[in-house]
């Protein structure tokens, strides 16, 4: 199982209809052909010292293994994604483990 966890933080200036708009791209990551469980949403209410809910919204994907990352890498539906609403960020942090 490889796993991919993605942190955005929005921009605070961003309409209600850029909003909606991000969420569904983000949303339909979930759903790519390499892409085995997705998940995504924004930060619990959870208080706690070690955690930390400064981000917008988290993706999680999970693929069977690392060539189906690296395909979902190439997918044009993830390019399209990122070109469209990499304006719309400020910061991207991600983790991928196996």
């Amino acid at each position: 199982m490889f796993v991919h966890c993605v942190y955005l933080w929005l921009k605070e200036d961003l309409t209600p209809k850029q909003l909606e708009d991000v969420k569904a791209g983000i949303s339909s990551l979930t759903s790519l052909a390499s892409v085995k469980h997705g998940y995504f949403g924004t930060p619990a209410d959870t208080n706690r010292p070690v955690i930390d809910r400064t981000y917008s919204y988290g993706l999680v994907v999970m693929f069977e293994s690392a060539a189906d990352h690296d395909a979902y890498q190439v997918d044009p539906a993830h390019d399209d994604f990122r070109k469209n609403f990499a304006s719309y960020w400020k910061s991207v942090k991600i983790y991928d483990f196996e």
